[in-house]
């Protein structure tokens, strides 16, 4: 039986991303015949302050095994991105680096993105679920976020603060009731907060939050030692909305590329009285000029932690 040999991603991402990178990035002068495009491995390795041989055994695959200190010594030599070097440390099976704070920065490409989803609710959170930004349509479908009364504007402590008298205390602006039922959402807010917390282990109000809900709230507690550990992937709600009624929606989690934000999406079946109860929100919203809410600059400031 012939056994497939076993690919060697570490090395063929080395090279490649070796191949990629000009000279001039590092200084070098562009004159000079090379056969290759890129930096030849010398150079690599000398930035990297490893050896040529080693080098070479790393892209052949015949050394399997480089310690954290070297692939961080490679990634920071190559100039390479946040996910590149993630996914680098991934090849040689290794965890990826801890990231730092929980960052509040909200990129241009979002705030366009959720311009374009103008005539659609949508709300951007942070990864330890403080939300950051809002358009108008968040607005017109669950009021404004500045009057939720959330601690620390995190849907994890509003979920909590108003546990205990849920039947008067809304929520939201006015009251929103999971499908699946309060405690089902709780235990996965809970179970992606444990993903973030575990990511940026290095964050220390993140932790601070995490301690104080411990020892405030035993059915966090409850759920943060239950050992789940998994992704928001949304639900349905019914909005019990003082405009138009009751009105339930299809609630979607979109995580953008190169981030941690996840923007929350509303959305109504088509062809049914929910749909037309979100056109007469829209119609009422001017939408024309529609930009995205922030909270005050303190909470909103880039690479801001929780």
């Amino acid at each position: 039986m012939v056994r497939m040999a076993t690919m060697n991603h570490f090395g063929m991402t080395l090279r490649g991303w070796r191949e990629r990178m000009s000279p001039q990035d590092i200084g070098l002068e562009a004159g000079g015949e090379r056969r290759v495009p890129g930096l030849r491995r010398e150079e690599l390795a000398r930035l990297a302050g490893i050896s040529v041989d080693y080098l070479v055994l790393l892209e052949q695959g015949r050394a399997r095994n480089p310690s954290a200190q070297v692939v961080t010594a490679l990634a920071r030599a190559l100039r390479l991105d946040p996910s590149e070097r993630d996914h680098l440390f991934r090849c040689a099976q290794l965890a990826p680096p801890s990231a730092g704070n929980v960052s509040r920065h909200i990129p241009a490409s979002v705030q366009r993105l959720v311009h374009q989803l103008g005539a659609t609710p949508a709300g951007i959170f942070a990864a330890d679920w403080t939300i950051i930004g809002w358009n108008k349509m968040w607005t017109a479908a669950a009021g404004d976020p500045r009057a939720y009364g959330w601690e620390g504007r995190s849907l994890v402590a509003g979920m909590f603060q108003t546990r205990a008298s849920r039947d008067r205390d809304p929520i939201a602006a006015w009251p929103v009731w999971s499908w699946r039922g309060s405690d089902a959402e709780e235990e996965d807010l809970v179970a992606d907060l444990r993903v973030t917390a575990a990511a940026h282990p290095q964050d220390e109000r993140l932790a601070s939050f995490v301690e104080g809900m411990l020892r405030r709230e035993p059915a966090f507690a409850r759920l943060w030692f239950n050992g789940t550990a998994t992704p928001w992937a949304g639900d349905r709600k019914t909005i019990e909305h003082p405009r138009v009624g009751d009105i339930t929606l299809d609630v979607d989690v979109l995580m953008p590329a190169g981030t941690d934000l996840r923007i929350l999406t509303c959305a109504a079946e088509a062809e049914t009285t929910d749909a037309e109860k979100l056109d007469a929100l829209r119609a009422a919203c001017h939408l024309p000029g529609n930009s995205l809410t922030r909270p005050d600059p303190e909470v909103s400031s880039p690479d801001q932690g929780l």
